[in-house]
């Protein structure tokens, strides 16, 4: 059995500081742990989420030179060619809580090829993550999003955490995905500091939280940022990226460079703000929803059907601004403006302005939700997953931009 290098053993790192070019100008072969649990790792068998100690043989090349996550008609064509254009990969990922994020996670990577290593202090978690994580890699085969070998052998390099310090220690990147708690994320990072390799990259998947004060207790904070995805995160590509005042431009970069090579597409935000972008936007959207159902305007299927259908549609292939922008010929925006400005002015001056949605508007707000949706989740997710891909491949065949 073949064990983990030992930080200690690890040859220093350049300041990641001084590097602002990132991984991709580095060239040399990339380097992968052997395949196999290591010391304190269990591994979950691919075929029925099991734990086995068996050696496996390694990924194959497409693989390993981490071709990325995306359309799997190409994913294991003309590696040798691409090669001096990939980005090296992290060794080891580690991916701290086993929830929705946390799952969605270890689904992206394991479906790319990349080792990872998840823990969660709740056993729990952990015995449902066993047949989750699985369940969603092997789904993006059936999307179109990765080829079954890819996935199979992807699944091979999972394995279970038995400790924070055995999950953490070695790894290149260190994902925090646990519940969305200022407290308990300040203390998970301090720990996490404590046994990390010095040259690891240590990201948060919070959906709002000020990077100041995710990372205020660690010393190293120049190497921890947000990276926020949204849910699932293993087929939705955005993430938000969210550095802090003493997060260094080379671990922005090599975060992008990550990102991208599973396939995901990172945006920068230029300061943080609480709730980040798409939280704000998501929040001031869905006030409005719930105002127009709790005021009886219209039902909860239908105020979907007009979101899904209408704006949503048209912001998934333009975006808002670039929306307004074509909606006035060729005049653009500011054509757009001068004809319409006005009647926007009157709409907003009426749109919902609480703050707070009390238990009853609650309780109101989930029996309209279940009422319309029927408790039939499973199903519905399903069903929402096969949209949400076949939306991503026709934007992505569609894409200029």
């Amino acid at each position: 059995m073949h064990r983990e290098r030992r930080a200690a053993d690890r040859p220093a790192a350049p300041p990641r500081r001084a590097d602002v070019r990132g991984a991709a100008h580095r060239r040399g072969p990339v380097r992968r742990r052997a395949p196999g649990p290591h010391p304190g790792e269990a591994r979950w068998h691919p075929r029925a989420g099991r734990h086995t100690g068996r050696d496996e043989s390694r990924a194959p090349a497409a693989l390993r030179a981490g071709v990325p996550l995306g359309d799997a008609r190409d994913a294991d064509a003309d590696v040798a060619g691409r090669r001096d254009r990939l980005t090296p990969l992290p060794q080891k990922i580690a991916v701290i809580g086993a929830g929705d994020i946390g799952c969605g996670w270890a689904a992206l990577c394991a479906a790319a090829g990349w080792p990872v290593t998840l823990f969660d202090a709740s056993s729990r978690s952990m015995e449902r993550a066993a047949i989750d994580v699985p369940r969603r890699a092997r789904a993006l085969v059936a999307l179109g999003h990765a080829t079954e070998g890819m996935v199979e052998r992807g699944l091979l390099e999972l394995h279970q955490g038995r400790s924070l310090l055995q999950t953490v220690q070695g790894a290149d990147w260190v994902i925090e995905a646990i519940h969305e708690d200022l407290g308990a994320k300040q203390k998970l990072f301090h720990a996490i500091e404590e046994v990390a390799a010095p040259e690891a990259l240590v990201t948060s998947s919070s959906s709002g939280i000020p990077p100041t004060e995710l990372f205020s207790r660690c010393r190293r904070q120049d190497r921890c940022l947000v990276a926020h995805p949204l849910n699932p995160p293993q087929l939705i590509p955005l993430v938000e990226l969210v550095p802090g005042a003493r997060t260094a431009v080379a671990s922005v970069t090599r975060a992008q460079e990550y990102l991208r090579a599973l396939g995901r597409m990172p945006i920068v935000l230029k300061k943080p703000v609480p709730g980040y972008v798409v939280g704000r936007i998501a929040a001031a959207v869905w006030r409005e929803c719930i105002d127009l159902v709790l005021t009886d305007v219209i039902a909860v299927d239908d105020l979907d059907r007009a979101v899904s259908l209408g704006p949503a549609l048209g912001w998934a292939a333009a975006g808002p601004h670039l929306t307004y922008h074509l909606a006035a010929g060729d005049g653009g925006v500011n054509a757009f403006l001068q004809h319409l400005l006005a009647s926007f002015e009157g709409w907003w001056g009426q749109l919902a302005t609480w703050q707070r949605l009390e238990p009853e508007q609650q309780r109101a707000l989930t029996h309209e939700v279940e009422r319309a949706y029927k408790g039939k989740v499973e199903e519905l997710r399903e069903a929402r997953d096969r949209r949400l891909s076949a939306i991503l491949r026709a934007l992505e065949q569609t894409r200029t931009t």
